[in-house]
């Protein structure tokens, strides 16, 4: 195939608003807005929401924009509709080991009744038994019973003043306390004088005595003593006989009103059986005082709290499946916490300061995270890995074991968490944990790939222009005519380098829309107008393009040297993008050539400075190879060569660069000039085939405002590989341009195709005797030739092949 000249109509595809068979968008707001052209991952998500299998999460692969998150989100939220509603989750008291607090599922919505009726049971004790104490049958049984201990008291102690008096001591009580007096014959007390009067033995006797009444007074103590607990034990044994009955009563209620049928009924059972027994046991703390006591009421608090129920996960009123999409998971709020309370120096907690977090909270329905926040934080990452292994939850606080005073322990019961996981990431980041934690990447069984771009059809076009009526809607924005659809449209065919392909990032055409909609009202128009777009497109280049704009003045200034007219031996014009991160553009930039006879080979300047990437000194090397191809009849070869980016100071990446190399390296070989007009991109295999390239229209429009600032002549143009007829999309500008005569595009599918445009000449064809002499490659060959005699004698370098090339270096921002 030889060079084709493109015509205008094949620079652009062009929509035609009529195809589109509506007026505007508000004709297609009752249509339902599908997936476009993420059919495949549409499938897959369906079929991973929908699997009830362990270690089938959905690990979502898309491109910012694709919509992954918001199209799965939205799936989500259908698919949970079609699921039961989970239950909730309560963390209790446990009275038996209070560092492990019971976690306790109940049906949706009894979570929340059961800690409304254990508040009223709280309040229920603290009114009632305080009544039920002041009962008459209650104080009756009571009297009953503190009568009888003090009648057997009051004998105990008139045999003990008896004992006393029969050894001559008074005996009184005073304050609680025993007091005795040792008394003379008399009767009267024995004062200090008068003991000094006794004899020894009298003496004696009276130490005998005392002792003796000593151990009846620790005799009598330990017998009330043991009278009074008794008496005790049998008071609380008959406030909890007569209070029973109304506590049973009273949690009877809660278990009825608790009707549905629950996994943890015996676990509830027993927490309110428990709880029975420590209100019995307690029923001291009610009685109330003449005098306020602040250790009772501490003691009565502390208790009652031990009552309540922490609610941590409540689904009354929920209909479907919990949604949560997590976008800061952090340890707390992604596992849950523990809260704790400075106290006397000393970090303190109970089981109501246990907070769920996002896994919990998503029970039985569904959990959306991003990878990228994952791998910022070990401590999430590890723990994560845990509960995939074993499915079930611990709520810790984590650095407790880092704190810098003491700290109250607190061990959660563990639960069992069943949650669908669906993992948004990044294609990179996604084969990067699949390499890097294979054990995290096999519970992910389901992948959802979602596509750049998808095929350009008229169901998709109709998909694309549901998709604005429904942005217009949601945003409250005007809408679109058919023209200004079609007008988005084309711009997604620019987006994605394709006629026969659209962009599927459709963030950039819901920024698009909204600036195309801000035009429009600014004119106050009603409806966005194509040529609403239009501007909003214009405007958006002219906010981002001051470094193109700078670039672009250099060259008229005469800074970088740019020649587009005349012709020139060993300089072509190469087409570069520069790539800014949120814009890019094309750049032209002189290549150039130099050649001498020697024996070091081609030299690439770029890569010897370490200012070229590896697929540009790939690019080199695939040059190199169909050089030494093209003339491997007359080999060994004897040339020094060198091949650099004039001006160029930021580094250069890429292989479409590798045919002006090859242009400009054969024309210093062959002496013959090349056309300057005319700027090359392309990429070059050994079979000398011209390759595609990506930022094609970028490059071509690049070249012709170089071209428009320097002047345009009717002679500029570029040449390109034929493979990117289908890429593209140029602006409407550049397409009246060639329309007019006044710029041309070419292609080729050959390399040598292209050397035929830029020389002149033939190229040439390998024959018995080489290559025909007046041919491309004849000059070369007849130059390559020269150079080898001057290199003699040939002993010294007959064994000797051209020199490969040296190291590869890191990549730069400039690619060819």
């Amino acid at each position: 195939m030889s060079i084709a000249k493109l015509s205008a109509a094949e620079l652009r595809l062009t929509v035609d608003p009529a195809t589109l068979d509506f007026a505007d968008t508000s004709e297609l707001l009752d249509q339902a807005l599908p997936w476009i052209g993420q059919e495949r991952a549409e499938q897959a998500a369906r079929f991973g929401l929908r699997m009830q299998q362990p270690d089938y999460h959905l690990f979502v692969l898309g491109e910012v924009g694709s919509g992954r998150s918001s199209l799965l989100l939205e799936m989500m939220k259908q698919e949970a509709l079609l699921r039961p509603v989970p239950p909730d989750l309560c963390y209790l008291h446990n009275f038996e080991v209070p560092e492990h607090p019971l976690a306790l599922r109940l049906p949706a919505g009894e979570g929340r009744l059961l800690r409304q009726l254990m508040a009223e049971f709280a309040k229920t004790l603290q009114s009632e038994i305080p009544k039920r104490l002041m009962d008459a049958d209650v104080r009756a049984g009571c009297e009953r019973l503190e009568g009888a201990y003090k009648a057997e008291e009051s004998a105990a102690y008139a045999e003990l003043s008896a004992f006393a008096e029969a050894r001559n001591f008074g005996l009184m009580r005073e304050q609680g306390r025993m007091v005795f007096t040792q008394r003379d014959e008399a009767g009267e007390p024995l004062t200090a004088a008068k003991a000094m009067t006794l004899t020894p033995a009298q003496r004696s006797a009276c130490d005998a005595a005392e002792e003796e009444l000593r151990k009846q007074i620790g005799r009598f103590l330990e017998l009330t003593r043991a009278k009074e607990l008794l008496m005790l034990e049998q008071l609380a044994a008959l406030r909890r006989q007569l209070l029973k009955p109304m506590l049973d009563h009273a949690l009877q209620q809660i278990r009825n009103r608790l009707r549905k049928q629950i996994k943890d009924a015996v676990k509830l059972g027993l927490y309110l059986d428990r709880a029975l027994q420590e209100v019995l046991a307690s029923l001291e703390l009610f009685q109330q005082g003449e005098e306020p006591d602040e250790g009772r009421a501490a003691a009565l608090a502390e208790l009652l709290a031990r009552l309540r129920v922490n609610l941590v996960v409540d689904h009354h009123g929920s209909s479907g499946a919990p949604v949560i999409s997590d976008d800061n998971p952090v340890f707390r709020s992604l596992f849950g916490s523990i809260e704790y309370e400075a106290e006397r120096d000393v970090l303190v907690t109970d089981f109501s300061r246990i907070r769920a977090g996002s896994l919990l909270k998503a029970h039985g329905g569904f959990l959306m995270l991003h990878l990228r926040d994952l791998l910022t934080d070990e401590a999430v990452w590890e723990k994560l890995r845990r509960f995939l292994r074993s499915g079930r939850l611990q709520i810790e606080e984590a650095g407790m074991a880092l704190a810098p005073i003491g700290a109250v322990s607190l061990q959660p019961e563990p639960v069992d968490v069943d949650v669908k996981l669906v993992l948004i990431a990044s294609v990179e980041d996604f084969y990067l944990v699949q390499e890097g934690d294979p054990d995290f990447a096999r519970r992910f069984r389901c992948k959802v790939d979602f596509a750049e771009s998808f095929a350009a059809t008229p169901e998709a076009r109709r998909a694309t222009a549901i998709f604005v009526a429904h942005s217009c809607r949601k945003l409250g924005l005007p809408h679109f005519s058919a023209p200004a659809v079609a007008a988005l449209i084309e711009q997604t065919h620019r987006e994605a380098e394709d006629q026969a392909r659209q962009s599927a990032i459709f963030a950039h055409s819901a920024g698009l829309l909204v600036e195309a909609a801000a035009v429009a009202r600014a004119r106050d128009a009603a409806l966005v107008a194509s040529e609403d777009v239009q501007a909003a497109l214009a405007a958006r280049q002219h906010r981002h393009d001051y470094p193109e704009q700078r670039l672009q003045e250099s060259i008229t200034d005469g800074e970088r040297l740019l020649a587009v007219a005349g012709t020139r031996v060993g300089q072509v014009n190469g087409l570069t993008v520069v790539d800014l991160g949120d814009y890019q553009f094309g750049f032209p930039v002189r290549v150039t050539a130099s050649t001498h006879a020697g024996e070091e080979g081609l030299l690439n300047i770029e890569r010897e400075v370490e200012m070229s990437g590896p697929i540009h000194d790939k690019g080199v090397l695939i040059l190199h190879s169909h050089l030494a191809g093209l003339f491997a009849h007359i080999a060994p070869l004897a040339l020094n060569a060198a091949v650099v980016f004039e001006q160029e100071y930021n580094g250069v990446e890429g292989d479409s660069a590798s045919c002006a190399e090859f242009y400009a390296l054969l024309s210093a070989l062959a002496g013959l000039p090349l056309r300057q007009g005319i700027a090359v991109t392309g990429a070059l295999n050994q079979h000398g085939e011209m390759l595609p390239v990506g930022g094609i229209n970028e490059k071509i429009e690049g070249y012709f405002r170089s071209c428009e600032l320097l002047g345009l002549d009717g002679q500029q143009g570029v040449l390109i590989p034929h493979r990117n007829r289908r890429h593209l999309m140029l602006a409407p500008r550049l397409v009246d341009a060639v329309a007019a005569g006044r710029f041309h595009i070419y292609t080729a599918e050959l390399a040598s195709e292209g050397m035929e445009l830029l020389s002149g000449q033939a190229f040439g064809t390998l024959g018995p005797h080489g290559y025909a002499p007046d041919s491309v490659l004849g000059r070369a060959q007849k130059t390559l030739q020269d150079y080898r005699h001057a290199c003699e004698p040939p002993a010294r370098a007959a064994g000797r092949a051209l020199r490969p090339f040296g190291r590869r270096h890191g990549e730069p921002r400039q690619r060819g």
